[in-house]
């Protein structure tokens, strides 16, 4: 339990650097914040070079995803963006703070992947409009931003989750199946 609640608190420390940081344009300041929280999970983890595959692929999927959504115009960030068609760098950084609770404080999701779809669902889209009432993302529709992005998290959540799953370093640790349940929510 101890270690769940630290990746929790890790998670929701980056994520504030992160939009805070883009919110008033240091967007290198959740950078820095997200690598510490990456490498603190590199750390714990029983196989730290599959966590970091896994955070990394994770990663590149969120990358790829928040650009999408820039690109098509669904919303826009303040500060941040290398290059026009890609999210902004903090963003990036979030996502892979993201992917180091999904061995731990989100564990649970994986094998439920109703339960993933319908917390991504709800849990991505307030994500984004938390950070909008902290002036790190924009909408130009607020409602149409925030069905694409329920639309996108119901399958982004339960996907990751896979990936976690398939990934798991907790069953490589101990030659089980990530599935079993004397692993699940230890870490």
């Amino acid at each position: 339990m101890p270690q769940i609640l630290t990746n929790l608190i890790a998670f929701q420390l980056a994520w504030f650097a992160c939009v805070l940081g883009g919110a008033h344009h240091w967007p290198w300041l959740g950078v820095i914040v997200a690598v510490l929280v990456v490498a603190l999970r590199l750390l714990q983890s029983p196989k730290p070079q599959t966590e970091a595959v896994m955070i990394l692929a994770v990663g590149l999927i969120g990358a790829a995803w928040d650009s999408l959504l820039v690109r098509l115009g669904f919303l826009s960030y303040p500060s941040g963006m290398l290059l026009p068609w890609l999210a902004p760098i903090w963003i990036i950084a979030m996502w892979l703070a993201f992917a180091t609770t999904l061995n731990v404080s989100l564990g649970w999701l994986k094998g439920r992947w109703y339960l993933a779809s319908l917390f991504g669902a709800i849990g991505g889209p307030l994500a984004y409009y938390a950070g909008n009432r902290l002036g790190g993302v924009s909408f130009p529709d607020t409602l149409v931003a925030m069905t694409v992005l329920a639309g996108g998290w119901s399958f982004l959540m339960p996907l990751t989750a896979w990936i976690a799953e398939r990934l798991d370093t907790r069953a490589w640790a101990v030659g089980a199946d990530p599935r079993s349940s004397n692993l699940k929510g230890a870490s």
